[in-house]
This record gives C-alpha cells, sequence and structure tokens, in this order.
C-alpha cells in the first residue's frame, strides 16, 4: 500500500525572477579549491556556479553550487571538479550528493513534493516557513536549518514584498519505508523541473 501522491500545487502566473541571482538579492558567489603541484592548496574558481535554471515560470531560480557522485567521493585527477561541471542534476543524486542555492520570488509557495534524499536546508536571507503534508509548520529565519528525513514538504517565502534565497544540500538514501507505506520520490507539480537531467529525475 503506497501513500496518496502530493496534491496539485498552486497555478503560477509569469514571476519576476529572470536570471541568477533575483533582482533584489546580492550576488552570491562560489569558492572551489584545489591543489599546486606541490599540494598547496589554491582556488580553482571563483563564479556563481556552473549550472542555472529558472523554475516554476520565473517565480524562482536554482543555482547548483556543486555536485558529487560516489561514496567516499573520489577528488583525484580532478574527476569531482569535470563531474560537477558537466552534469546537471535532477532532484537529487543516486548515491552522491547536492548543493542547490535557490532564490524564491517574493510570496512564492512552492508545490508539495519529497526527494528520496535527506534534505539539509539553510535559510540564507528572508524568512519561509516549512510546512509537511500533516499539516505542521515552522518559520525559519536567516541561520535556522531544517533536516528533512524523507518527509512531503512545501516551503513559502513569507516575505510580500523581497526575495528570499536558501541553501540545501541533497544526500541519498536508502529505500524508506514507514510501517507498509514505500516513500518514494514523489516531485508533484514540481516534475517538470527536473525532467531529463541527472540521475534524481526519475519517474
Amino acid at each position: 500500500m503506497s501513500p496518496p501522491k502530493a496534491a496539485p500545487g498552486p497555478v503560477y502566473g509569469p514571476g519576476p525572477i529572470s536570471k541568477f541571482p533575483a533582482d533584489d538579492l546580492r550576488h552570491a558567489r562560489r569558492f572551489v579549491t584545489g591543489h599546486n603541484t606541490k599540494g598547496e592548496g589554491v582556488f580553482v574558481n571563483d563564479d556563481d556556479g556552473a549550472h542555472h535554471r529558472l523554475m516554476v515560470n520565473g517565480n524562482a531560480v536554482s543555482n547548483i553550487i556543486y555536485t558529487t557522485e560516489g561514496n567516499p567521493v573520489d577528488l583525484n585527477g580532478d574527476k569531482d571538479l569535470f563531474y560537477a561541471r558537466d552534469n546537471e542534476p535532477g532532484i537529487h543524486i543516486a548515491n552522491g550528493s547536492v548543493a542547490r542555492l535557490i532564490d524564491f520570488a517574493p510570496g512564492i509557495e512552492s508545490p508539495f513534493h519529497r526527494a528520496a534524499s535527506i534534505d539539509y536546508g539553510i535559510v540564507v536571507e528572508g524568512t519561509f516557513e516549512f510546512t509537511l503534508d500533516s499539516g505542521e509548520s515552522k518559520i525559519m529565519y536567516p541561520g535556522d536549518m531544517s533536516v528533512n528525513r524523507g518527509a512531503m514538504h512545501k516551503w513559502r517565502n513569507v516575505d510580500q514584498q523581497k526575495s528570499g534565497r536558501m541553501l540545501f544540500v541533497l544526500l541519498d538514501i536508502t529505500p524508506l519505508k514507514v510501517g507498509e507505506h514505500a516513500l518514494g520520490e514523489d516531485l508533484g507539480d514540481l516534475e517538470g523541473e527536473y525532467a531529463g537531467l541527472g540521475q534524481g529525475a526519475q519517474p
């Protein structure tokens, strides 16, 4: 017996976001390290991420900070650098990790969804409401963190005037079962946002 699928989410009109970052948020930079021939640490990237994607009709924009495959991660020969550069992930990566920064338009609410992952969420800018399918919710402020262990959930940028920003780190999990319910990936109305991307975009 499986749990009900995510209910249909809100209908989105055209949003104000056309690029990363959202116009009313500061430009976020990414610093990636490596090593010189002497084994000393050096910076190999100073940019804003390798993959940007507008979401929900311009009501959000995703910026992939980094992705990895396998555990432990193989840094030898810069394999991880090439993987992160060349692969835009789905919602998560099987046996890997995704660090994703999302700018949310003012007042925007995501559909309910669940990835087959454990998700660490950190509010960077703004105020967010984190709601579960049971109806429970929490308000989160800059510096607040969530650890979502496979729960169906949605996010809402509480501020009606200013964009907000969150960082999400997603790690793969073994198949989750609660009682007789198998709780697999259910992206609901977000499914189209990840169609055809990476290993996480599975039906």
